[in-house]
């Protein structure tokens, strides 16, 4: 029988990973993050105009994108510009890439 390692939930990698995963699990954050990555430049625009959600509603998730790294916000006048995270979405990539890799070894 392979020998489980310990693991510990306090594990710094494993909280980020979490929060991360968090910030992915909802439809609407995806969708934002899409509508980001099309853009060669920051969104400045009303992201409202393109999802079907109220103002509120993405100001949430924005907030959460933002929280998990995975996207900044610049203050330009009335306006708050977003674009995607440069060192958050390669930290999300790596955590997918090792995490999946992970599981592909040991899977059955």
């Amino acid at each position: 029988m392979p020998k489980v390692s310990n693991i510990s939930m306090d594990d710094p990698a494993i909280e980020r990973s979490a929060v991360i995963a968090k910030a992915l699990g909802h439809p609407a954050r995806i969708a934002i993050l899409k509508i980001l990555a099309d853009r060669s430049t920051c969104f400045c625009g009303d992201i409202t105009e393109i999802l079907p959600l109220a103002q509120s509603t993405v100001s949430q998730h924005l907030k959460a994108l933002k929280n998990a790294g995975l996207i900044t916000g610049e203050v330009e006048g009335v306006r708050t510009c977003y674009c995607l995270n440069p060192d958050g979405i390669k930290e999300l990539n790596s955590l997918l890439s090792e995490f999946t890799t992970q599981l592909v070894k040991t899977c059955c």
